[in-house]
């Protein structure tokens, strides 16, 4: 009797270019939307509040690399508040169509594989909701590279309660509540290691999940 042979995934950026192409996060009358995460007020609003005063607190003269940056609905609201600002995601077309809607003398956008690709330097590192849609060696190639930064906000949508950290998946367009599950940078197997951390903003959903932004201290 023979085994079935496991698929390979995708790689990441098709999957992702997927997701964006059939409108797997909704907005079917637009042409990139990066799903309800990064345009329900009453979820982007609170994060956008508390990223500013955060920013702010530097005098707004931070350098910050947004990875994973979407369709740019959050990203466009702190730009002001940065020194520079550089905004990376790995489809394509959506970083050229994010080109021609934001414009700033200080805002770059760059088409790159955040777990592949070497990145920008800056003082800190922005990445929303981006870890819950990899795989988890694709987290961990991605938290090797932040050590050079000294700041890094982290956005990540995780059940409420007791739950089974960083339960593995491949790249897709759901994030890891199926399973019960959700990432902590902190614990196995990542053991991330930071000087400290708090928690600056949090949202309760009705479905017993919550989306919870982190500060780092590098």
């Amino acid at each position: 009797m023979t085994s079935k042979k496991s698929k390979d995934p995708w790689p990441t950026k098709a999957v992702m270019e997927q997701i964006y192409q059939e409108h797997f996060w909704g907005g079917e009358d637009s042409d990139f939307y990066s799903g309800e995460g990064s345009h329900d007020t009453k979820i982007i609003q609170p994060y956008i509040d508390a990223v500013i005063l955060f920013l702010k607190s530097h005098n707004n003269q931070l350098s910050v690399c947004d990875l994973g940056c979407g369709d740019f609905n959050v990203g466009k609201e702190l730009v002001p508040f940065a020194k520079a600002y550089v905004a990376i995601d790995i489809v394509e077309g959506l970083i050229e169509r994010n080109r021609q809607l934001f414009n700033a003398d200080h805002l770059t956008f760059k088409c790159q594989d955040i777990a592949q690709d070497d990145l920008p330097k800056a003082n800190c590192v922005i990445i929303r909701q981006v870890f819950q849609h990899l795989s988890n060696q694709e987290i961990q190639q991605i938290l090797d590279k932040l050590t050079d930064y000294k700041y890094l906000i982290l956005t990540e949508h995780i059940p409420i309660g007791n739950f089974t950290p960083n339960v593995d998946i491949i790249a897709n367009s759901q994030n890891r509540l199926k399973h019960h599950s959700g990432v902590d940078v902190l614990v196995e197997p990542f053991n991330f290691v930071v000087k400290e951390f708090e928690v600056i903003n949090e949202v309760l959903l009705d479905d017993n999940s919550r989306i919870m932004t982190t500060l780092f201290t590098l």
